[in-house]
Protein backbone atom coordinates (compact mmCIF):
# COMPACT_ATOMS: atom_id res chain seq x y z
CA UNK A 1 0.00 0.00 0.00
CA UNK A 2 2.75 2.25 0.81
CA UNK A 3 4.73 1.52 -2.76
CA UNK A 4 1.63 2.19 -4.23
CA UNK A 5 0.90 5.83 -2.71
CA UNK A 6 4.92 6.39 -3.28
CA UNK A 7 4.32 5.34 -7.01
CA UNK A 8 1.58 7.33 -7.24
CA UNK A 9 3.30 10.74 -6.12
CA UNK A 10 5.98 9.71 -8.62
CA UNK A 11 3.53 9.47 -11.65
CA UNK A 12 1.93 13.43 -9.93
CA UNK A 13 5.72 14.52 -9.80
CA UNK A 14 6.90 13.05 -13.47
CA UNK A 15 3.63 13.98 -15.66
CA UNK A 16 3.78 17.50 -13.48
CA UNK A 17 7.10 17.96 -15.27
CA UNK A 18 5.87 16.78 -18.53
CA UNK A 19 2.62 19.04 -18.36
CA UNK A 20 5.23 22.08 -17.23
CA UNK A 21 7.55 20.79 -20.44
CA UNK A 22 4.73 21.47 -22.60
CA UNK A 23 3.74 24.67 -21.30
CA UNK A 24 6.44 25.96 -22.34
CA UNK A 25 7.18 24.79 -25.51
CA UNK A 26 3.35 25.37 -26.22
CA UNK A 27 4.14 29.34 -24.88
CA UNK A 28 7.34 29.46 -27.14
CA UNK A 29 5.30 28.68 -29.62
CA UNK A 30 2.83 31.08 -29.41
CA UNK A 31 5.28 33.77 -28.83
CA UNK A 32 7.15 33.02 -31.94
CA UNK A 33 4.19 32.89 -34.21
CA UNK A 34 2.85 36.48 -32.42
CA UNK A 35 6.52 38.41 -31.90
CA UNK A 36 8.31 37.28 -35.10
CA UNK A 37 5.12 37.03 -37.61
CA UNK A 38 6.13 40.53 -39.45
CA UNK A 39 9.66 39.31 -40.22
CA UNK A 40 9.08 35.63 -41.18
CA UNK A 41 6.22 37.19 -42.93
CA UNK A 42 8.51 39.15 -45.06
CA UNK A 43 10.59 35.89 -45.59
CA UNK A 44 7.77 33.92 -46.69
CA UNK A 45 6.37 36.65 -49.32
CA UNK A 46 9.74 36.29 -51.44
CA UNK A 47 8.65 34.86 -54.66
CA UNK A 48 12.01 32.92 -55.32
CA UNK A 49 12.08 32.17 -51.54
CA UNK A 50 13.86 28.51 -51.02
CA UNK A 51 11.35 24.99 -50.20
CA UNK A 52 13.27 24.80 -46.90
CA UNK A 53 12.03 28.14 -45.76
CA UNK A 54 8.19 26.74 -45.16
CA UNK A 55 9.85 24.68 -42.21
CA UNK A 56 11.03 27.87 -40.58
CA UNK A 57 7.98 29.38 -41.12
CA UNK A 58 6.00 26.45 -39.50
CA UNK A 59 8.23 26.12 -36.61
CA UNK A 60 5.58 27.64 -34.24
CA UNK A 61 2.77 25.42 -35.22
CA UNK A 62 5.06 22.47 -35.21
CA UNK A 63 6.19 23.96 -31.18
CA UNK A 64 2.43 24.24 -30.25
CA UNK A 65 0.84 21.00 -31.61
CA UNK A 66 4.19 19.44 -29.49
CA UNK A 67 3.04 21.12 -26.38
CA UNK A 68 -0.20 20.89 -26.19
CA UNK A 69 0.04 16.53 -26.78
CA UNK A 70 2.53 17.31 -23.96
CA UNK A 71 -0.06 19.07 -21.84
CA UNK A 72 -2.56 16.09 -22.63
CA UNK A 73 0.21 13.40 -21.91
CA UNK A 74 0.50 14.89 -18.58
CA UNK A 75 -3.05 15.50 -17.41
CA UNK A 76 -3.24 11.52 -18.59
CA UNK A 77 -0.42 10.39 -16.71
CA UNK A 78 -1.98 12.04 -13.46
CA UNK A 79 -5.42 10.16 -14.04
CA UNK A 80 -4.25 7.06 -14.70
CA UNK A 81 -2.54 6.99 -11.31
CA UNK A 82 -5.38 8.49 -9.70
CA UNK A 83 -8.26 6.08 -10.63
CA UNK A 84 -5.56 3.11 -10.77
CA UNK A 85 -6.98 2.45 -14.56
CA UNK A 86 -4.78 0.17 -15.93
CA UNK A 87 -6.34 0.99 -19.52
CA UNK A 88 -5.20 4.90 -19.20
CA UNK A 89 -1.78 3.64 -17.90
CA UNK A 90 -1.15 1.50 -21.12
CA UNK A 91 -2.68 4.21 -22.70
CA UNK A 92 -0.04 7.05 -21.34
CA UNK A 93 2.68 4.40 -21.92
CA UNK A 94 2.08 3.99 -25.37
CA UNK A 95 1.78 7.71 -26.49
CA UNK A 96 4.57 8.45 -24.46
CA UNK A 97 6.95 5.79 -25.99
CA UNK A 98 5.82 6.71 -29.67
CA UNK A 99 6.36 11.05 -28.61
CA UNK A 100 9.73 10.19 -26.68
CA UNK A 101 11.09 7.91 -30.64
CA UNK A 102 10.28 10.89 -31.91
CA UNK A 103 11.87 13.31 -29.77
CA UNK A 104 15.13 11.14 -30.69
CA UNK A 105 14.32 11.96 -34.10
CA UNK A 106 13.81 15.60 -33.59
CA UNK A 107 16.51 15.90 -31.74
CA UNK A 108 19.31 15.13 -34.39
CA UNK A 109 16.91 17.76 -36.40
CA UNK A 110 17.88 20.14 -33.69
CA UNK A 111 21.72 19.27 -34.19
CA UNK A 112 21.88 20.66 -37.71
CA UNK A 113 19.01 23.51 -37.38
CA UNK A 114 21.22 26.31 -37.39
CA UNK A 115 23.25 25.49 -40.02
CA UNK A 116 19.67 24.79 -42.25
CA UNK A 117 18.87 28.23 -41.05
CA UNK A 118 21.97 29.86 -41.74
CA UNK A 119 22.31 28.52 -45.61
CA UNK A 120 18.78 29.10 -46.06
CA UNK A 121 18.74 32.92 -45.50
CA UNK A 122 22.12 33.37 -46.86
CA UNK A 123 20.84 32.02 -50.26
CA UNK A 124 17.29 35.27 -49.82
CA UNK A 125 20.11 38.17 -49.49
CA UNK A 126 19.82 38.58 -53.20
CA UNK A 127 16.16 38.22 -53.80
CA UNK A 128 15.20 40.00 -50.11
CA UNK A 129 18.14 43.34 -51.08
CA UNK A 130 16.18 43.16 -55.04
CA UNK A 131 12.85 43.41 -53.55
CA UNK A 132 13.65 46.48 -51.09
CA UNK A 133 15.43 48.05 -53.61
CA UNK A 134 11.84 47.70 -55.58
CA UNK A 135 9.49 48.74 -53.19
CA UNK A 136 10.83 50.18 -50.17
CA UNK A 137 8.94 53.63 -50.26
CA UNK A 138 6.56 52.52 -53.19
CA UNK A 139 4.68 49.80 -51.83
CA UNK A 140 2.64 50.70 -48.64
CA UNK A 141 2.45 47.75 -47.74
CA UNK A 142 5.76 45.92 -48.14
CA UNK A 143 7.26 49.37 -46.36
CA UNK A 144 4.97 49.15 -43.41
CA UNK A 145 6.11 45.60 -42.89
CA UNK A 146 9.56 46.30 -42.77
CA UNK A 147 9.13 49.05 -40.68
CA UNK A 148 7.12 46.92 -38.53
CA UNK A 149 10.18 44.27 -38.47
CA UNK A 150 12.82 47.07 -37.88
CA UNK A 151 11.18 48.49 -34.99
CA UNK A 152 10.38 45.24 -33.38
CA UNK A 153 13.80 43.63 -33.74
CA UNK A 154 15.76 47.20 -33.64
CA UNK A 155 17.50 46.23 -36.77
CA UNK A 156 18.22 47.21 -40.24
CA UNK A 157 17.62 46.13 -43.69
CA UNK A 158 18.60 42.39 -44.21
CA UNK A 159 22.34 42.85 -43.69
CA UNK A 160 22.96 46.76 -42.82
CA UNK A 161 21.48 50.25 -44.02
CA UNK A 162 23.17 50.06 -47.40
CA UNK A 163 20.49 47.58 -48.56
CA UNK A 164 18.16 50.90 -49.40
CA UNK A 165 20.06 52.27 -51.17
CA UNK A 166 18.84 52.97 -54.47
CA UNK A 167 15.39 52.28 -53.07
CA UNK A 168 12.59 54.46 -53.74
CA UNK A 169 12.51 55.92 -50.23
CA UNK A 170 16.32 56.45 -50.83
CA UNK A 171 16.12 57.99 -54.21
CA UNK A 172 12.67 60.30 -52.67
CA UNK A 173 14.59 61.85 -50.14
CA UNK A 174 17.78 63.05 -51.70
CA UNK A 175 19.57 59.71 -51.74
CA UNK A 176 21.20 60.40 -48.06
CA UNK A 177 18.24 59.38 -45.59
CA UNK A 178 17.41 55.89 -44.52
CA UNK A 179 14.33 54.75 -42.19
CA UNK A 180 15.30 56.21 -38.36
CA UNK A 181 15.62 52.72 -37.08
CA UNK A 182 19.52 52.21 -39.04
CA UNK A 183 20.73 54.86 -36.83
CA UNK A 184 21.24 54.66 -33.33
CA UNK A 185 18.53 57.67 -31.90
CA UNK A 186 20.58 58.83 -28.63
CA UNK A 187 23.53 59.73 -30.90
CA UNK A 188 21.42 60.94 -33.84
CA UNK A 189 20.48 64.30 -34.30
CA UNK A 190 17.97 65.19 -37.23
CA UNK A 191 17.37 63.15 -40.16
CA UNK A 192 19.25 59.65 -40.50
CA UNK A 193 21.85 60.12 -43.23
CA UNK A 194 24.62 58.38 -44.66
CA UNK A 195 27.25 59.95 -41.99
CA UNK A 196 24.72 58.94 -38.49
CA UNK A 197 23.66 55.28 -40.17
CA UNK A 198 27.24 54.22 -40.49
CA UNK A 199 28.28 55.60 -37.05
CA UNK A 200 25.42 53.44 -35.61
CA UNK A 201 26.16 50.39 -36.57
CA UNK A 202 23.03 48.63 -36.34
CA UNK A 203 22.76 45.13 -36.96
CA UNK A 204 20.86 43.93 -39.98
CA UNK A 205 17.64 42.14 -39.31
CA UNK A 206 18.93 38.57 -40.87
CA UNK A 207 21.71 38.99 -37.92
CA UNK A 208 18.56 39.26 -35.52
CA UNK A 209 16.23 36.38 -37.15
CA UNK A 210 19.66 33.80 -36.67
CA UNK A 211 19.72 34.95 -33.27
CA UNK A 212 16.00 34.65 -32.24
CA UNK A 213 16.42 31.09 -33.90
CA UNK A 214 19.26 30.22 -32.17
CA UNK A 215 17.97 31.38 -29.03
CA UNK A 216 15.14 29.47 -29.03
CA UNK A 217 16.49 26.59 -30.24
CA UNK A 218 18.80 26.11 -27.63
CA UNK A 219 15.37 26.68 -25.41
CA UNK A 220 13.77 23.70 -26.80
CA UNK A 221 16.83 21.58 -26.85
CA UNK A 222 17.00 22.08 -22.82
CA UNK A 223 13.37 21.66 -22.46
CA UNK A 224 13.24 18.60 -24.58
CA UNK A 225 16.40 16.58 -22.12
CA UNK A 226 14.45 17.58 -19.75
CA UNK A 227 10.84 15.91 -21.31
CA UNK A 228 12.86 12.90 -21.84
CA UNK A 229 14.48 12.27 -18.50
CA UNK A 230 10.57 13.10 -17.17
CA UNK A 231 9.15 10.71 -19.82
CA UNK A 232 11.90 7.26 -18.84
CA UNK A 233 10.46 7.50 -15.63
CA UNK A 234 7.69 7.98 -16.32
CA UNK A 235 7.07 4.95 -18.10
CA UNK A 236 9.05 2.97 -15.36
CA UNK A 237 6.64 4.02 -13.13
CA UNK A 238 3.43 3.56 -14.71
CA UNK A 239 4.50 0.26 -15.82
CA UNK A 240 5.59 -0.65 -12.26
CA UNK A 241 2.02 0.62 -11.26
CA UNK A 242 0.42 -1.21 -14.24
CA UNK A 243 1.77 -4.37 -13.03
CA UNK A 244 1.13 -3.87 -9.25
CA UNK A 245 -2.66 -2.49 -10.37
CA UNK A 246 -2.82 -5.69 -11.88
CA UNK A 247 -1.71 -8.35 -9.31
CA UNK A 248 -4.46 -6.65 -6.72
CA UNK A 249 -7.10 -7.23 -9.16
Amino acid sequence: MCCSGFLKIMMFVFNGGIFLAGAVILGVGVWVKVDSGSLLGILDSLEDAPSGLSQLVNVSYLLMAVGGVLLVIGFLGCCGAVKESRCMLLTFFSIVLIIFLIEVAGAVVLLVFQDLADQLFQSLEKEVKTSIGKEYGRSDSFTSLWNATMEEFKCCGFKNYTDFDGSPFYNDHGRDVYPHTCCNTTITVGACNTNEASHSMIDGCFDKLLQLLEDNALIIAVVVLAIAAFEIAAMVVSMVLYKQIGNKA
